[in-house]
């Protein structure tokens, strides 16, 4: 086996070794601590292992781990931030009860967000991504409290729906393709001969999209994010998420123009990232505010997508997880940004809000971070059009919902004056948003073929600028006029569903008493004929 390999293999084996070895009681007391370490095999894949392999089954079964280029960087980018949430849990959750238990789905979640970067089959992808849907319900559900429970029923729900949309879109790609266990981009390669194509691209959208959180199912987001403990809250938005975009760059067939479909992922996709802004801005909680720009900023990764699917450009692929990457990290960072801030006092809270504000910033495309380099980059497949035009509007969006999320942040600490947040909270949000600095510009020519002076000159910094302007000027309309608007509550539309839910309970009632009377002998007798006497005449009347 080559060093690859191997290194392939712990990247998955090493928290699942961890999750069994937890029978142990020993050292099942001791794992909690243990967090940070699970994921540092995958740094170092990431990082030596790019373009490697390993068959672990021959066909039928064809069993294979890969690391290709857009699989590097997000396996490098969740790798960092499972490390660094690992270790400001060890701080942040310290006097929990429940911390074994919490471990042991942390661990789970984190073998299969890692997974499914690594792997390069149907059934393999497909077993990682469940992995990662159903084990992250734990953390959802770690406090146990009311808001919890209608936040984890929620998630699963919707959890459930898209595995099962994204298992009849595998069985339709493996139906149209030769026997056994297909290799994704074999499988993938079909797609377009497919009789099913399109059927099989709306399922795909749908499931890779509801796990991104595309409008309207993106309702899981804000309903979970604000109750789960702030670490579990970062990988949540940072890394979770990104199940779904490695889905896209897996799966749609980029090498192929299919303008409509293109078309529609793209119109889906900003759509999606002016929604997340606009109900955004109507909350009050900043980790809400937090899970309504992951829902806009999964929006326009959905939109770069959609421009590559509609011209055939392959080479989409690595743009979409460059940007993936950048907010992977940065919304990792604010959010255990959150819970710095809350531990410090108004005395000391300068140095952390201003590292706070450059990463919120960076979401809308500051100049010289990594939002500013991705944004850069994600401009050419927009060209000069409509779509290019809403696509930098989204970027004031982002600058006005970041400046909200600012605003609600800096009055959220209840900490002494003089208080300072410990150093296992602050090291890693301050690792984290280093990360975010250094990737972007590492990766920026690798990724995206521009170079520090394309990003630095005078027109692209101009560029990069306005948005965050206009942002500041919106801003200032909502701290003087945002108590007019609408409260818009956490969920947005699953709210009016539930507020819906007696309407729909009488609707059920009525019909199991209409079922109830159908099912007498002679009332569906007299049914029968009559049915079987209207399909008689309209077959008489066809021509």
């Amino acid at each position: 086996m080559t060093l690859a390999g191997l290194l392939l293999v712990a990247t998955l084996a090493t928290p699942l070794a961890m999750v069994g070895l937890c029978l142990l009681p020993a050292f099942r007391r001791r794992v909690f601590g243990l967090l940070a370490l699970a994921p540092l095999p995958g740094v170092v894949t990431a990082l030596l292992a790019p373009g490697g392999s390993l068959l672990l089954a021959p066909a039928p079964f064809r069993l294979v781990l890969a690391l290709d280029g857009p699989g590097a960087m997000l396996l490098g980018g969740a790798a960092l931030l499972w490390t660094a949430a690992g270790l400001y849990a060890r701080t942040y959750m310290r006097e929990e009860a429940e911390r074994a238990g919490f471990a042991i789905w942390w661990l789970l979640t984190l073998a299969g967000s890692l997974g499914v970067f690594v792997v390069a089959d149907m059934t393999s992808f497909y077993l990682m991504f469940s992995l990662v849907s159903l084990s992250a319900y734990g953390l959802v559900m770690h406090e146990n409290s009311a808001r919890a429970e209608r936040a984890g029923f929620f998630y699963v729900t919707l959890a459930l729906l898209g595995e099962a949309c994204l298992l009849f879109a595998f069985v339709l790609l493996a139906t149209a393709g030769p026997a056994g266990n297909q290799l994704i981009a074999d499988a993938v390669a079909t797609l377009d001969a497919s009789p099913w194509r399109d059927a099989t691209l709306v399922l795909l959208i749908l499931g890779f999209g509801l796990k991104m959180g595309l409008a309207p199912l993106h309702v899981w987001m804000p309903l979970a994010h604000p109750v789960a403990p702030m670490p579990a809250s970062a990988v949540l938005s940072g890394i979770v998420v990104k199940a779904g975009v490695i889905g896209l760059i897996r799966f749609l067939p980029f090498g192929t123009p299919l303008a409509e479909w293109g078309g529609a992922l793209m119109v889906l996709g900003l759509g999606t990232a002016y929604y997340g802004v606009a109900f955004g801005i109507t909350q009050r909680h900043p980790k809400t505010v937090l899970a309504y720009s992951t829902v806009s900023q999964m929006g326009l990764v959905a939109a770069i997508a959609g421009t590559g699917l509609a011209i055939g450009d392959a080479g989409v692929a690595d743009l979409v997880a460059y940007y993936a990457l950048h907010h992977m990290l940065v919304k990792g960072a604010l959010f255990l940004g959150v819970g710095v801030v809350a531990a410090t006092g108004v005395r000391r809270r300068g140095p952390v809000l201003a590292l706070m504000a450059v990463m919120a910033l960076s979401l809308a495309g500051l100049p010289f971070t990594s939002g500013a380099l991705a944004k850069y980059a994600a401009k050419a497949p927009f060209g000069d059009g409509l779509a290019a035009m809403l696509a930098a509007l989204s970027a004031a969006g982002s600058a006005l919902l970041m400046l909200h999320f600012l605003r609600l942040v800096s009055s959220a600490s209840k900490a002494a004056p003089g208080a300072a947040a410990p150093a296992g909270m602050v090291l890693p949000f301050a690792g984290t948003a280093l990360a975010s600095l250094v990737a972007g510009w590492a990766l920026l020519g690798p990724a995206t073929g521009y170079t520090a002076a394309d990003v630095l000159s005078l027109t692209a910094l101009r560029d990069a600028s306005w948005p965050i302007l206009l942002g500041m000027v919106l801003a200032l309309a909502l701290a003087r006029f945002g108590n007019r608007l609408p409260a818009v509550p956490e969920g947005d539309v699953v709210v009016l569903a539930e507020r819906a839910a007696p309407m729909v309970r009488a609707l059920g009632a009525g019909i199991e008493r209409l079922d109830a009377v159908l099912r007498r002998w002679p009332v569906a007798g007299v049914s029968l004929v009559a049915l079987v006497l209207a399909l008689g005449a309209a077959l008489g009347l066809a021509p």
